[in-house]
């Protein structure tokens, strides 16, 4: 039997420390969060393999010119020679099961493993439950949302576990946001995407923790997820315009904040949003603005990265963290009041009273 006065070695963490380099799998590496926090990674000294939508990158000037030109800026500048060996940028389509296994096995081959998987891609339909329902183009919107949110994180997932369950560690963050907690008046399709995503989250997390897995749901505020992302909106029914309907709808709160974002007093972007036909943009945000909204969310993913015990949810800044508080308060007092209601018709303990005695009685 060992001496119990002597001195016990300390536990050998599970994840590399924050002073060893980490691997990093980013599922939407050409987003403001993916671009911020692939800098923030390469300059601490982590590997970092970056996921990028190949129609986004090969098409879309507006989404991929921040992202090609962090890579022109790695890519030319002597300082970044050590961020070239270990950056490693491959083609993902997270909705596509096999572009996901071809990216992790890509990781793998470049880097010998993935620690970490960051799942970060995200879309944003706008549009109340009616005006998604008007036609078949707005139906396959709700499908889409769900392509993006939901399957695609799953997909991602499933291609990573085997490597996770293999080397017997591994951390999983989902970036969602606290509208996973609230429902928002004309995003209702992106909430249930985002409360559904965690709810399987929530799930996995019980059966992967026996492969020392970790998994973290990161949830900043509404406005980081929603002006990081390609946001589409529904053709506008009447019946929910500005003018006949009071009630504070996502579109008219982001279509004003877009006008605002973009500097001119008169309807622009922001306008789009009010279209009779269905509208993709993305907000028209300068770098030095996306990388000020991103960084208390990038900071906080880095910092939970791989970290032995990290928290199973993280709620970035305080105004979310006030604004959940309030949802569960509201949550606690609705099952008060039910507990209340339900009790007047529960059966006294003390005094049994079986069905067979109830048809006996004739009551």
């Amino acid at each position: 039997m060992s001496d119990p006065q002597e001195p016990k070695l300390p536990r050998e963490p599970k994840f590399p420390t924050h002073n060893a380099p980490r691997v990093w799998f980013l599922t939407c590496a050409n987003s403001p969060i993916g671009i911020t926090l692939c800098r923030h990674l390469l300059a601490h000294g982590d590997y970092v393999t970056a996921g990028v939508l190949p129609v986004e990158f090969e098409k879309d000037h507006e989404r991929s010119a921040d992202f090609k030109d962090f890579l022109q800026e790695v890519g030319t500048q002597k300082e970044k020679e050590t961020w070239r060996a270990r950056l490693r940028v491959v083609a993902l389509d997270c909705r596509i099961m096999g572009h996901c296994q071809s990216a992790v096995a890509e990781a793998i081959q470049s880097f010998g493993r993935v620690d970490i998987l960051f799942c970060c891609n995200s879309e944003v339909i706008v549009g109340t439950v009616e005006e998604l329902s008007q036609s078949p183009q707005t139906l396959a919107l709700v499908h889409d949302q769900f392509e993006t949110n939901f399957f695609g994180p799953i997909n991602i997932i499933k291609a990573t576990l085997p490597t996770f369950r293999a080397k017997k560690n591994g951390h999983i963050i989902l970036l969602t946001a606290i509208t996973a907690h609230l429902g928002t008046p004309g995003l209702g399709m992106f909430c249930a995407s985002q409360w559904a995503i965690e709810g399987y989250c929530d799930s996995l997390a019980y059966e992967i923790a026996p492969f020392n897995i970790k998994l973290s749901i990161v949830q900043p505020n509404m406005e980081v997820n929603v002006l990081t992302s390609k946001i589409t909106s529904a053709p506008l029914l009447s019946a929910y315009a500005e003018d006949t309907n009071p009630a504070p709808l996502s579109r008219n709160i982001l279509s004003g904040l877009l006008d605002r974002l973009e500097g001119s007093s008169e309807p622009t972007t922001g306008d789009q949003l009010h279209s009779n036909k269905v509208t993709s943009l993305y907000a028209p945000l300068p770098s030095a603005i996306k990388e000020r909204l991103v960084a208390e969310t990038v900071y906080a993913v880095a910092a939970i990265g791989g970290h032995d015990n990290p928290p199973a949810r993280h709620i970035v800044g305080g105004e979310g963290v006030t604004a959940v508080k309030e949802k569960l308060k509201t949550v606690s007092e609705e099952l008060e009041d039910f507990i209340e209601c339900t009790a007047a018709v529960d059966i006294d303990k003390d005094e049994p009273f079986s069905r067979s005695e109830s048809a006996a009685t004739g009551s």
